[in-house]
């Protein structure tokens, strides 16, 4: 991959990293000289391959087959990698409608991801579409503040998970918007929304109670909004214990990660990379006395 492939980005540096001061700055338990790689995406929307080189916009960008050979080639270079996705896989194009979702399921699981969280249009082939769906993904898919009781989809999500890399420990949660208003009623059924604010909260300090060295809310709230709605930067300023949020829904292209501070005035980094596939997300952490991370932004073509 030659250097055109990366957009390098610095926001504090310290010894040419990012500094993320409330990472686990503070705690006894720190994995002294451990690095993980975030790799992430969000709102693929069914692009399964490249856009047409004559596209107005992104001319042979993106397309699953260079996003493959991407990843392969920082777990290659790289220990410890996670893979992770915020949401908004179906829909746009004639995939999802010949396949309902199974191909990007398949697709995804072949890639190797370790967790995604739901986007609205995941429902956009009903709630037995995605379970149908789901069924071809080897990864699991994390919503904590939508109750499923009297769904198809109850059993099939989880509240969060913890995985393990090298002597690190992460715990990764999901979120995902109001779907009322933004969904046909039929598509979601009894879904139960839940505040995002309460349930991070709650879920961000069970994760720190178990250890986690790192904890990461995957969610489709959206980055912002002129109105007061629950979005990424308002979720990262009235909670604690998150160390990093990665988005989806608004099809957001960051350059950097944005900084917020939290209720206890700590760092947290948000980032979002568009839509289609395009780019990749890569944001690198490396675990000393604080914790610095680096992120790049890897681009799909």
């Amino acid at each position: 991959m030659d250097r055109k492939d990366f957009i390098r980005n610095s926001i504090l540096i310290s010894s040419g990293c990012i500094i993320a001061p409330n990472v686990l700055s503070q705690e006894s338990k720190i994995k002294t000289n451990s690095k993980l790689t975030i790799l992430h995406t969000n709102d693929t929307h069914s692009n399964i391959d490249p856009f047409p080189k004559n596209h107005h916009k992104y001319p042979g960008k993106g397309g699953v087959s260079r996003r493959f050979n991407l990843i392969q080639k920082v777990r290659s270079e790289e220990d410890n990698v996670l893979l992770l996705d915020a949401g908004d896989i179906f829909q746009g194009t004639p995939y999802f409608n010949k396949f309902n979702g199974v191909l990007e399921m398949k697709l995804m699981s072949l890639l190797g991801y370790d967790a995604a969280t739901i986007g609205n249009h995941d429902f956009d082939g009903g709630m037995d579409g995605f379970v149908n769906a789901k069924s071809s993904a080897n990864f699991p898919f994390l919503c904590s503040n939508y109750d499923f009781k009297n769904t198809p989809i109850d059993g099939h999500t989880k509240v969060y998970t913890i995985i393990r890399k090298g002597n690190l420990k992460i715990g990764i949660f999901g979120l995902g918007v109001e779907l009322k208003g933004l969904v046909p009623d039929k598509k979601f059924g009894e879904t139960i929304y839940i505040d995002p604010i309460d349930i991070a909260n709650h879920i961000a300090l069970d994760l720190k109670s178990k250890g986690c060295d790192l904890v990461i809310c995957l969610s489709h709230l959206g980055y912002e909004y002129k109105s007061n709605k629950v979005s990424d930067r308002i979720l990262a300023k009235k909670t604690r214990n998150i160390h990093l949020i990665i988005g989806g829904n608004t099809h957001t292209f960051l350059d950097k990660p944005t900084e917020e501070k939290n209720i206890d005035g700590n760092t947290v980094l948000i980032n979002q990379v568009g839509w289609a596939g395009i780019n990749i997300g890569r944001i690198d952490f490396t675990f000393e006395k604080k914790i610095f991370s680096k992120n790049d932004l890897l681009l799909v073509e």
